[in-house]
């Protein structure tokens, strides 16, 4: 995991209450990237607080968006903020993973550019009741899409120790996960694991206090379960497989990701070159000036391809 990953939450929690919404990391780039034009049907696989649809719909005024979100609330806020665009904009609830069947489903055929930022949400963050964060107390529910699928504290009370360890390791590279489960699952048995500041004492314990100016010890377990509950590597997995499928010749993919385990996957799918022709052997960062404006950028990489539409060159065949 990227130590700028854990500067997102923080930067994110920091900033609920002083941004009045959603910042959109590496906007110019992922246009760029997607080079949007009029007639041109796009997908926003993550559309959250609409910021890069937006960027899509005005840097191409006859251009359409299809914005998929799994966070019903959510789609339903900012697809209300984005009205102006009317029918230029169409909204799907649904997993992004599911991309190819929701599309099937809106009868929708192939699409010029598919862009997914894959970061958490601010709103999301912000809203105790979600149980994203460890700085405000709320239920350990974590799910993007509340109308579906266990809570963490459910996913918790469902493994054993060794699994929940496993799962701390795998999801938040945490180095300590055995002993952070060992306490986990010790409060639970006391019967002291009911919210999120529950579970941020349960890990504090294990791990100790967070040193001066360091990340909140916390943060790897959160992002762990969070991962976990939501099955974002896996949904991840099935964009990258489907992409494919719902993209026109020549249509690209711009996949923002925030941590190693994303990044990695990206990578691979992208080093596919019978399938995808890669923008830049490595990945766009966001700039300093960026950085500076919005912290949650640091963390930010993004990578893009052009999905081929004919045979290799000879040159790349060999």
């Amino acid at each position: 995991m990227w130590a700028a990953e854990v500067e997102e939450e923080r930067a994110d929690d920091a900033q609920v209450s002083d941004v009045p919404e959603h910042v959109p990391v590496l906007k110019r780039e992922t246009i760029e990237a997607i080079g949007p034009q009029s007639g041109g049907l796009y997908v926003d696989a993550t559309f959250g607080a609409g910021g890069h649809t937006q960027a899509l719909l005005e840097a191409a005024p006859g251009a359409t968006v299809i914005a998929i979100d799994r966070d019903r609330d959510v789609l339903l806020r900012t697809a209300e903020r984005l009205s102006q665009f009317g029918e230029r904009l169409r909204v799907i609830h649904g997993k992004f993973g599911d991309i190819a069947q929701l599309l099937q489903q809106a009868a929708v055929g192939k699409v010029d550019g598919i862009m997914a930022d894959l970061g958490i949400s601010s709103m999301q963050l912000a809203d105790a009741d979600r149980g994203m964060s460890f700085r405000a107390d709320g239920p350990l529910d974590m799910r993007m899409d509340r109308t579906r699928g266990e809570t963490a504290l459910e996913l918790i009370e469902s493994l054993d120790q060794e699994e929940l360890a496993d799962v701390i390791f795998r999801y938040g590279e945490e180095r300590r996960s055995r002993r952070v489960a060992r306490c986990i699952k010790q409060a639970q048995g006391d019967g002291r694991l009911q919210t999120t500041l529950d579970l941020r004492k349960a890990v504090v314990r294990a791990v100790g206090p967070a040193r001066v100016g360091g990340v909140d010890p916390a943060t790897r377990t959160f992002q762990a379960l969070r991962i976990a509950v939501n099955g974002e590597l896996d949904e991840l997995g099935q964009l990258l497989e489907s992409a494919p499928e719902v993209l026109a010749p020549a249509g690209v993919l711009a996949i923002i990701s925030f941590h190693s385990l994303e990044d990695r996957m990206v990578k691979r799918a992208f080093q596919d070159r019978e399938r995808w022709e890669a923008f830049f052997k490595k990945p766009v960062c966001a700039s300093p000036a960026e950085t500076h404006l919005n912290p949650r950028s640091r963390s930010a990489k993004m990578r893009a391809a052009r999905l081929r539409s004919g045979d290799l060159l000879p040159a790349e065949a060999s």
